[in-house]
This record gives structure tokens, C-alpha cells and sequence, in this order.
């Protein structure tokens, strides 16, 4: 006889297929479930609105999708292209270095991957293949691989969930990404310079020492703002929901009062576009807390750990094993949606192996965020092909070396957990 939770499963999956947002997917078949368990139907509100309103670090993820918007419309992000091709345009393949050290930046102010794609995308890709310096299949594909670095890099909107569904520190899991988001960066500018020198991509002429002065001073308040943020953090001035309040003032006022190029049809404009966002970020949270509900009366994540702890799996091999299931999962579902509905079931395994969960959430995220430009659901991949009108295909060509390098730079903060919790363990973190 089907049970239940098998019922609750294939409405998901059905509702999902018919094209249903899985947050109301999720709604829809835990109500379900709860109509066959003989349970009261009202616990699915119940449920939902003690996650969302006890949670406070949850103000965290409009405040910085506000605060990415700002960003956007003051044209913040042109100032931090140009100071970035004052670092490293001059190398062979000097303005896809751009792209990505403009993503590494971008990254301590959004917290997220699509955010950092819609400020400077198509931004990036004109400068690349202006004259036809670059093709704009490379120029997409770069595009996309480096605003995977946003969520790695503090702030994180993926991080900030992963501390919802496991209670893990926020501020420990963000310094714990510093080290592995630089060392994506890495990796892809690795590929970059060797990609620049086989196809002989050109060179661009260094801009003059005596233009550097200015150029920074014009990117300062862009660059202050991680600063700001992270300072702010780990000296104990603010919370992370704090953080991101700041950063959305910070924005406004840079806006305002520095560059003077907001108007209220602009503020508008970014407060309709983070609302969106917000509200569709929101449903799947609400939905992901309902069937989690249903998932821990199932004791799903307590079974996980007995089948486990059956295999006698070892703590590296149960991290090998996440890696392969999650690299999976990537290339078929949301990241979100990874992080609130399949997480939870593995956090109970790993924190009974020992394994430390900044550890474990920053490896998690690293690899789901390698899903965003992994087919055929790259969501990165289907925007940049928007943008850029570039054909998929080509551009999931061209991403592969990219996606092959952060693999082995995944396994580098799964082998050597250091590379997570060095940092970490110097702001007094005991795990």
C-alpha cells in the first residue's frame, strides 16, 4: 500500500513537471500528506510562519538583493570594472581576469550569484567582444562561471539559508568562504591564462600610473563596502541581518550622496525588482519548512543516518559521497532548493561523524553553486544565453574547462578542511 509521504513525493514531482514553482509544489503536496496522516492541516501555516518569523537572520536575504539592486542602477558596477582592468587588464587574456576579479568584488557586496550576473553581465561580455577581441561564446561562458564566485565569498544569501535549516553560525560560515571562494577565482583564472595563451587572446594596452590614483578614488566607495560589511562582522559591532541592513543604506547613500545618479523612478525601480526576488525566495522557504515538517515526522534524516552509520562509512568517504549526490542533484535542481529540502537530511549524518558543519555547509555550498553552470538546469547558463544571445550549447562548451577546475578545487576544501576553518579558528571559532 503507497504511504503517505510516497503520495506527498509524487505530487511534488507531478506538480513540479506541470511547470508549478517547487515552493508551491512543495505547499501543495505536504498538505497532502498531512490530509492522508490524519494531522492537522493548520500545522502547514503553523509551520511556515514560525520558521519565517523566528527567524531573524532571514531579513538578511532582501536586505542584500536590495542592496545588489542599488548597486546596479547607480552603474556602481562600471567604476569596479575599471579599476579591475587597472589590476589585471594588462596580462594576456587581461579582460576576462576583469570579469573575474570585478566577481570576486562584487562578491562582498551581493551575497548573490544571479545578482552579480545581472549587474555586470552584459556589461562584461560588450567589453569583451567590442572589436571582436574575444568570442562571445568565451566571453559568455566566463561571464557565467565567475558570478558562481558571489555566493562563496561573505555575504552569502546560500550560506544565510544553510544556517537556517542548521543552526550553524552565520558569521563563521562566511569567513570560512573566503578562502575557498579566492581559491575558485584562482582556479578559473588558471584556465583563463591557459585558454589566453592557446588561442592567442590579446593583450590590453596597461593604463598609465598617473590615471590610477583616480580611477580608485572613483571605485573607493564600491571597494570600502566589503570592508565595511566584513569589519563590521567580526569585530561584534553587527549581526549579519545587521550587516545587510548597513549594506543597503550604504548603497542608497553612495548613490545619493557620492556618484548623485539615483532618481526615485531608480530607487523605485530596485525596491520592486528585490521585492520580487524576495517573495520568490520566500515561497520556497515556506514551502521547504513545511515538507521538512513532514520529512522529520517520516524520521528521514534519523533512517539516513542509520543506513549510514550501517556502511560504517568513514568521514571522508561520507564527504565524497555528499559531493557526488550534490554534484548530481546540481545539474537537476535549484540550489535553493538543495540547500532547504535535501541538507537537512544529510546534517544529522555528518554532525554524528564529526564532521564540523562550517566545514561542511561552505563544502556544500561551494559544490551546489558549481550546479548553477552544470546542464540542463545551469540556471546561469540559460541567463547569460539570454543576455548575451549566444547559443546554449556553445556556451556549455566552453564553460566545461571552468567547471572541471572548480571540481578539483572542490576536492581541495574536502580533503583539507584548513582551507575552510583556518580563517575561522582565528576569529575564535571552537568547532
Amino acid at each position: 500500500m503507497t504511504s503517505p509521504f510516497a503520495f506527498c513525493l509524487y505530487a511534488i514531482l507531478g506538480l513540479g513537471l506541470l511547470g508549478l514553482p517547487i515552493g508551491y509544489s512543495m505547499i501543495a503536496g505536504s498538505i497532502l500528506y498531512l490530509l492522508l496522516a490524519g494531522l492537522d492541516l493548520g500545522t502547514s501555516a503553523e509551520q511556515i510562519l514560525n520558521g519565517l518569523y523566528n527567524s531573524y537572520v532571514l531579513l538578511a536575504v532582501p536586505l542584500f538583493l536590495f542592496s545588489a539592486e542599488l548597486m546596479n542602477v547607480s552603474r556602481m558596477t562600471d567604476r569596479l570594472l575599471r579599476f579591475c582592468d587597472m589590476l589585471v587588464g594588462r596580462f594576456r587574456g587581461g579582460l576576462a581576469h576583469v570579469n573575474i576579479a570585478q566577481s570576486i568584488i562584487f562578491a562582498g557586496m551581493s551575497g548573490s550569484a544571479i545578482a552579480d550576473l545581472a549587474a555586470t553581465g552584459r556589461i562584461s561580455i560588450d567589453m569583451m567582444t567590442r572589436n571582436n577581441r574575444y568570442p562571445l561564446s568565451y566571453a559568455a561562458a566566463i561571464t557565467a562561471a565567475s558570478a558562481v564566485i558571489g555566493p562563496i565569498i561573505p555575504p552569502s544569501i546560500p550560506m544565510v539559508l544553510y544556517a537556517l535549516v542548521s543552526d550553524t553560525s552565520v558569521g563563521y560560515l562566511f569567513i570560512g568562504g573566503i578562502i575557498p571562494g579566492l581559491l575558485m577565482a584562482a582556479a578559473q583564472m588558471a584556465i583563463n591564462t591557459w585558454m589566453a595563451h592557446r588561442h592567442d587572446f590579446p593583450v590590453e594596452p596597461p593604463i598609465p600610473l598617473r590615471e590610477w590614483p583616480g580611477i580608485t578614488a572613483t571605485a573607493m566607495p564600491a571597494l570600502l563596502m566589503p570592508v565595511i560589511l566584513l569589519g563590521g562582522i567580526y569585530s561584534g559591532v553587527m549581526t549579519p541581518t545587521e550587516a545587510a541592513a548597513v549594506a543597503a543604506a550604504y548603497a542608497f547613500l553612495v548613490a545619493a550622496v557620492w556618484y548623485r545618479n539615483i532618481s526615485f523612478a531608480d530607487a523605485y525601480a530596485a525596491v520592486l525588482n528585490s521585492a520580487r526576488s524576495t517573495s520568490a525566495i520566500g515561497m520556497l522557504i515556506a514551502g521547504a519548512l513545511v515538507f521538512n515538517y513532514v520529512v522529520t515526522i517520516e524520521q528521514i534524516p534519523e533512517a539516513v543516518r542509520r543506513l549510514m552509520a550501517g556502511y560504517e562509512l568513514s568521514p571522508l568517504v561520507f564527504l565524497v559521497a555528499v559531493n557526488v549526490i550534490l554534484l548530481v542533484l546540481g545539474c537537476l535542481l535549484e540550489g535553493s532548493t538543495i540547500i532547504l529540502v535535501i541538507l537537512p537530511v544529510l546534517v544529522p549524518t555528518a554532525k554524528a561523524l564529526g564532521i564540523d558543519l562550517v566545514h561542511f555547509g561552505v563544502m556544500a555550498v561551494f559544490n551546489i553553486m558549481i550546479g548553477l553552470i552544470t546542464p540542463p538546469y545551469g540556471l546561469l547558463l540559460f541567463i547569460t544565453s539570454a543576455i548575451s544571445g549566444a547559443p546554449l550549447r556553445v556556451i556549455i562548451r566552453d564553460t566545461t574547462p571552468f567547471v572541471l577546475a572548480m571540481i578539483v578545487a572542490l576536492g581541495i576544501i574536502t580533503f583539507f578542511p584548513e582551507t575552510v576553518l583556518w580563517l575561522p579558528r582565528l576569529t575564535g571559532y571552537k568547532g
